[in-house]
């Protein structure tokens, strides 16, 4: 068994192959992507290898424009070399891992697996992203050796977002390689794993795509209309905002019904088989080719007007035309939006007497069903199955944890009382006491197991911290309701912020300067970071805009200038403490979010991390020390012993990433335009980001850690003006940007040159803060600027007026 993955071989360039390769690539590994040479080549390209190669090529071609981005990064696709299943097959001799994601046929996958017996190193260990065939029938008549080495490792599409991988041991398969596989793809690919067993479509799709199903079946005795179980079915129940039919036109109509239709054809035991029959509608829009965002028209469709708006409509399924929609509403909806708690919010939709609680109802007591029936059939646990509804359906709750916020008696007892078949095992469970299915004891989230008919400690990587789990064991240090103050142990304490976004507003930044007194007081160091949930969720959205606005109404701008100040002050302190701080952003870090990032001594990032510095999208620059922050950043890292550097060439795009508010795509982006420096980390389970952190800090710690000193910074001085105005001007010209823009980027371009200073002069940071200061105050007095804070509270869009 390998130690290590030193290179991957993907087979098969499709969605799914063509993933896998790129999350390969952009986690450092060297990745051969291999396919079939075209069937019916010419004869005068046979010895053409571009020609031969042309499936795989295109394959490749598709990874580099995929949208969203399937890599990390665009240079990440160097790591992948590619070719043809004929010329280059022996090339598998020197994978540590070789991965098929060919057609779904059995003879193909099974011929193709003889063939890797031949060339496969002894110890490399080969994977099937199959979901509807068996191990087992794959791997008939192949060796021990191979059988050892084998296992299914089913992804989810997009690869590189879907964190679940649901790993599915062989007959034969080794323990020691199935530890390795569940910790490597934990650790270094990101991934949530899930124990599924050798059952068809595995646990994640079998659970999820009958519920799908379900709910087009019981639309129609429900009369509901499409938009209607879409809102139903989003954020209120702890869905996607997608709903049930949006989430089938971005996955694709005819991947939903080939799901459905193997499992039908498999299942021939399942109580609710008839679950997985396609409604009449859904075959007529196969026949169609009406499958979804990927042919422009599923359940929905965006049409241009004349005027190039964009209109969303939506399939009228009796009249079988697109047409223009209202916002659906429902008084559970409307009285969920008024609760305070999620248990409540999902109580008031499951148990209103509207009509589409009554929808609500059958559909998740039915899924509630299934579920549990498939326990030990498909997975030997509950947290499996939970794990692989939120990871592979982006959903806030499995159906367990779910069953839990809606109270499991009472759920029961409307069950029994509907005549529903509650399954035995639930009614022995609480039979015996035991009202939920999950529970907290000394720190520890437990749940229960059917099989041993009692609770068991949920077992997760040492380098997990629930930030939630230590609140409840230890509760807060301090804080307030903005932000708490959590004991990570060894001396480490954890800043988490709770506003909404977890925007910055008074609360949280007087709740930092608590927090370095309390720690520069009783510990070793700080972690900036919390665990908000869905994804991409938010490090930290930015300033809270409502409290800038209302201050600006109010000519407060001495108020304005003072909270200015007290969070340059709390990122400098982040700075210049005694101790080490080590910022853990994920998701959104935008604006605000962004300069708590940069003030601290090191970051370890998420590697799907949004960052940037956006506030001239709403008529500001930034304010709390980001144009400073970030070039002394860039300033930083130059090696001393480099004399006389340009500082044009680090200006420009400084400038650019400020002024053109350019938001990364990913932490490997985010260092390339300088949020992240060299000893700055790239964590890809987001799981360990808070873990990952406190280690950085105790390493710092246990390398006798002294703060940076303050030195001045070298800037462009009055020439970042004048290079700045000139391109300002073209652009302008050319209507790529208003004047109030230009006139914004200019006040940038004056921050971050250092105002009036002489070309290549050094400049006190303090000065600096000073300048971004100032003209932060200044442009809150601007009209146009609070027509752009306006218009972004009230759309969530930037206004380019």
């Amino acid at each position: 068994m390998p130690t290590k993955i030193r290179q991957a071989a993907v087979i098969g360039s499709g969605i799914m192959g063509g993933g896998i390769a790129a999350l390969l690539a952009s986690a450092g590994v060297k990745t051969l992507l291999l396919d079939i040479v075209p069937p019916g080549i010419k004869d005068e390209e046979k010895d053409d290898s571009k020609a031969r190669n042309r499936i795989v090529s295109a394959g490749l071609e598709a990874i580099r424009k995929s949208q969203p981005a399937a890599l990390m990064h665009p240079g990440d696709v160097d790591r992948i070399s590619t070719g043809n299943l004929e010329d280059d097959f022996d090339k598998l001799a020197g994978c540590d891992w070789i991965i098929e994601v060919v057609v779904e046929h059995l003879k193909i996958k099974q011929d193709l697996l003889k063939r890797i017996e031949t060339v496969r190193q002894p110890d490399a260990i080969v994977s099937s992203n199959t979901s509807g065939i068996p191990l087992k029938a794959m791997s008939q008549g192949l060796g021990d050796g191979f059988k050892q080495h084998f296992l299914g490792t089913h992804f989810f599409n997009p690869v590189r977002y879907m964190k679940l991988l649901e790993l599915i041991p062989g007959e034969q398969t080794l323990p020691e390689v199935l530890q390795f596989m569940a910790e490597y793809g934990e650790r270094q690919l990101g991934k949530g794993i899930v124990w599924a067993k050798d059952t068809p479509n595995f646990v994640a799709n079998r659970v999820g795509v009958q519920g799908s199903m379900r709910s087009m079946q019981l639309m129609s005795e429900h009369g509901l209309s499409i938009p209607q179980v879409d809102v139903l079915f989003g954020p209120a129940m702890g869905r996607p905002k997608t709903g049930v039919f949006k989430t089938i036109d971005l996955v694709g109509l005819d991947v939903l019904a080939h799901v459905a239709r193997n499992t039908h054809a498999l299942v021939t035991g399942d109580e609710a088989r008839d679950s997985f029959i396609l409604a009449d509608f859904v075959q007529k829009m196969l026949d169609s080719g009406m499958l979804g965002k990927k042919t422009n028209g599923g359940f929905y469709k965006t049409e241009l007007t004349p005027e190039w708006e964009k209109i969303r409509k939506v399939l009228d399924l009796e009249t079988f035309t697109y047409k223009v929609y209202d916002p659906p509403d429902f008084p559970c909806l409307a009285a969920a939006k008024k609760t305070k708690t999620e248990e409540q919010k999902i109580q008031t939709m499951v148990f209103g007497d509207d009509k589409g609680s009554k929808f609500v109802w059958q559909v998740v007591a039915e899924g509630l069903i299934y579920a549990a029936n498939r326990i030990p059939e498909i997975a030997d646990t509950i947290v499996a199955v939970d794990n692989a509804m939120r990871w592979g359906f982006g959903m806030a709750y499995g159906p367990f944890e779910s069953w839990d916020l809606m109270g499991v008696a009472r759920v029961v007892a409307r069950m029994e009382a509907e005549g529903m078949p509650v399954p035995t095992k639930i009614k022995e469970m609480l039979a015996a006491g035991h009202t939920a299915f999950y529970k907290t004891e000394n720190g520890r989230r437990l749940f229960y197991d059917f099989a041993g008919k009692g609770y068991k400690p949920i077992e997760t990587s040492e380098i997990m911290i629930s930030l939630a789990m230590l609140k409840k064991e230890n509760g807060v240090v301090l804080g307030n309701a903005s932000a708490s103050l959590v004991d990570l142990g060894d001396g480490v304490f954890c800043a988490e912020f709770h506003t909404k976004m977890n925007a910055l507003n008074d609360q949280v930044i007087g709740f930092l300067e608590q927090a370095h007194d309390y720690v520069d007081a009783n510990g070793v160091g700080l972690v900036i970071g919390n665990q908000a949930g869905g994804m991409p969720g938010a490090f930290s959205a930015g300033a809270d805009l409502v409290q800038m606005k209302t201050a600006a109404s109010q000519g407060a701008f001495a108020d304005i200038e003072a909270i200015v100040k007290r969070v340059q002050d709390v990122v400098q302190r982040s700075r210049y403490c005694s101790y080490p701080v080590v910022a853990a952003p994920f998701g959104l870090a935008l604006g605000g979010g962004c300069e708590i990032c940069l003030g601290a001594d090191r970051i370890v990032a998420h590697a799907e991390l949004y960052m940037g510095l956006v506030e001239i999208g709403v008529g500001l620059v930034p304010g709390g020390s980001g144009c400073s922050s970030l070039w002394r950043k860039i300033m930083e890292n130059i090696p001393a012993s480099v004399s006389d550097v340009e500082l044009t060439q680090f200006f420009i795009p400084v400038f650019q990433t400020i002024a053109m508010a350019q938001v990364s795509t990913s932490a490997a982006e985010a260092r390339d335009r300088g949020f992240l420096g060299p000893r700055d980390r790239i964590v890809f389970n987001r799981d360990h980001l808070i873990g990952e952190a406190k280690k950085e800090v105790l390493r710092m710690v246990d390398d006798g850690y002294a703060p940076p000193v303050k030195r001045p910074i070298r800037v462009m001085g009055e020439a970042a003006i004048g290079m700045a105005n000139a391109e300002l001007l073209n652009m302008t010209t050319a209507g790529y940007i208003s004047e109030y823009d230009a006139y914004l980027a200019g006040r940038i371009a004056f921050v971050l040159g250092g105002g009036q200073s002489r070309t290549g002069s050094y400049v006190s940071e303090d000065t600096l803060l000073a300048i971004e200061r100032s003209i932060f105050v200044a442009l809150t007095k601007q009209e146009k600027t609070m027509a752009r804070i306006e218009h972004m509270l009230k759309t969530g869009k930037p206004l380019r007026n």
